[in-house]
This record gives C-alpha cells, sequence and structure tokens, in this order.
C-alpha cells in the first residue's frame, strides 16, 4: 500500500486531500501533520512514499521544510501543494528538490495523477511550468521577473516586507539579527531596482507573493 504524508496547517485542505487518497485501492489511509516541526518529526520516525508539503507551515516555509526533508531523506519525493500560482513558486520549489508543484485549486481533479506521476519517478509540472522551465534555460531568455533571481533567503526576506513585517519582526521570525535582515533588505533594493522599503512591499503585493489568508 502506498504511504502518504499530509503536511498542511488547514483542517478543511487535510481533510479533502485524505478523501482523495483513500478513495484509491492502493493508497493507505495517509498521516498528517500540522507544522514544520510535526512534518520532520513524522518523517525521522516513519516510513512513508510520498510527503504531500503545503508551502506555507506556520512554523517554517514549505522551502526550508523541504531542503530539512532532502536532508533526512533524500529519495524521498515531496510533491509541493500552494496556493499561489506557478509563476511565484513552482520553480523555486524544483529548484530546492520538490519531485512536483500543484496548486491546491486545482488539487481534486490532478492530485492522484501527481502522486502517481511522482512515485514513477517522474516530475509532475503543468504544461505552462514545463514551457516556462525550458524558457529558463535559454541564456538569452529576458522575461524572468526580478524576484526569481533571489535566493530563498532574500525572496523570504522580500515576502516578509510584503506582508507588513518590521525589520524587527522579520528577525525575530526567521531568527537572525536585524543588523542581517537589514543587509537581506539593502541587498533587495538593489538586485530589483528600487529605492524604498514601501517600494519592495508593493512590488511583493502586486506580484502575488503575499499570503492574502
Amino acid at each position: 500500500m502506498i504511504r502518504c504524508l499530509i503536511a498542511d496547517d488547514h483542517p478543511i485542505v487535510r481533510s479533502g486531500l485524505r478523501a482523495l487518497i483513500q478513495a484509491q485501492s492502493d493508497m493507505a489511509e495517509p498521516g498528517e501533520a500540522t507544522t514544520a516541526a510535526e512534518t520532520l518529526d513524522r518523517i525521522r520516525g516513519d516510513m512513508w512514499d510520498l510527503v504531500i508539503l503545503d508551502i506555507n507551515l506556520p512554523d517554517a516555509s514549505g522551502i526550508e521544510v523541504l531542503r530539512r526533508i532532502r536532508h533526512l531523506r533524500s529519495t524521498l519525493p515531496v510533491l509541493v501543494l500552494s496556493v499561489h500560482s506557478e509563476e511565484q513558486f513552482a520553480m523555486r520549489a524544483l529548484r530546492a528538490g520538490a519531485s512536483g508543484y500543484l496548486n491546491k485549486q486545482t488539487a481534486s481533479d490532478e492530485l492522484i495523477d501527481a502522486i502517481r506521476r511522482v512515485l514513477a519517478g517522474r516530475r509532475y509540472v503543468s504544461t505552462a511550468l514545463a514551457e516556462r522551465l525550458a524558457a529558463a534555460l535559454d541564456p538569452a531568455a529576458s522575461d524572468r521577473e526580478p524576484h526569481e533571481a533571489l535566493s530563498d533567503r532574500e525572496f523570504q526576506v522580500l515576502r516578509l516586507i510584503g506582508a507588513g513585517r518590521t525589520v524587527s519582526e522579520i528577525a525575530d521570525s526567521l531568527s537572525l539579527s536585524v543588523k542581517t535582515v537589514s543587509t537581506y533588505r539593502t541587498r533587495l533594493l538593489d538586485k530589483m531596482g528600487l529605492r524604498t522599503t514601501a517600494e519592495l512591499a508593493a512590488y511583493a503585493i502586486r506580484a502575488g507573493l503575499v499570503d492574502t489568508a
């Protein structure tokens, strides 16, 4: 039987995913986790065939959790689930080691196909994302959004700025010093050709990088 671990902090989402999985005759009742810490504990304590990972968990970003999963179980397939469109997060998740990326709005239609494709050793991406990945390999391509060139930490700081967090709040959230966060902010302004923190926040909101829930 196929054993899946669902890592998502929304009960309704977990319930929906669980129902889809339990309807398959070759899939066992999935395990569940609601935080990054719980997800990692369950991965350490049991053997899973696949992890379905929300990109936003309450105590850590999905990208950070994905990297930790890769350290614990380097071959464990991880299917990243998100409310965000592919343009914002999919390529970053795939670069971090995800086996596939699925939008929550289409999960009910695509989840089982995505699980089976990933378990067969393939990546699960939409046609639109496949074309975007191919374009990214072209050194002459010039249509990349500015945030796509950011490091994962810079991207994380940008999202928190967009959410209205102060430098001190960001430092506490990421367990960094205020000076380090200020350095990241300066890098963001330079890399993105912006002048103020307000402009960074406006960009993050406009690009759909900020959680609205």
